[in-house]
């Protein structure tokens, strides 16, 4: 997905949903606070949105402009439509969104995850491709291993999740090492 096409999914979502603020959950987030971002970060062709003001709007976005749908078949990208609970971030997250509000957004506002909560995120759902997508960020100097490692501590985790996040950190840092 690139710029374009995450204005187009914003305009579509708001559009269906009378709503005009969303927080981009997801890899896509890299969109809205990377300029010109790596392309191996930007391989998804869909982008996870939490609507703000309506939570439940994130199904009403699934079933028009998600996966399979007509929006999907024909351009070939689409929203998963999302609740912030569905992602795991570290305190103060808020506070670090950047906006995104372009003319071609429709007047919809994009919220994007600053790219060390977005590896955070990341590294506690621990998806092989997850970890290979920090392992990018990492590689690119978009984020550091330090800088991950202090805002998972800032993260709300049962023990065994926290556990295995850190295992997985642990082996990013010596594949990036290698």
């Amino acid at each position: 997905m690139n710029i374009a096409q995450l204005e187009h999914v914003l305009r579509a979502a708001a559009a269906i949903t009378g709503t005009d603020r969303f927080v981009v959950i997801g890899s896509q987030s890299i969109l809205g606070t990377i300029a010109d971002p790596p392309t191996d970060l930007t391989q998804s062709v869909e982008v996870d949105l939490a609507p703000l003001s309506c939570p439940s709007d994130a199904d009403l976005i699934d079933g028009s402009i998600g996966e399979l749908s007509p929006f999907h078949s024909t351009f070939g990208y689409y929203a998963h439509g999302v609740s912030i609970e569905s992602a795991t971030l570290p305190d103060g997250w808020e506070s670090r969104l950047k906006a995104l509000c372009t003319p071609l957004t429709g007047g919809a506002t994009a919220l994007c995850l600053e790219p060390t909560d977005l590896a955070v995120a990341k590294l506690v759902a621990g998806c092989n491709k997850d970890v290979a997508f920090i392992t990018v960020l990492v590689r690119h100097g978009l984020v550091t291993i330090d800088g991950i490692r202090s805002r998972l501590r800032d993260t709300r985790l049962a023990e065994p999740l926290r556990a295995a996040t850190e295992a997985r950190l642990r082996r990013i840092e010596q594949s990036y090492l290698e």
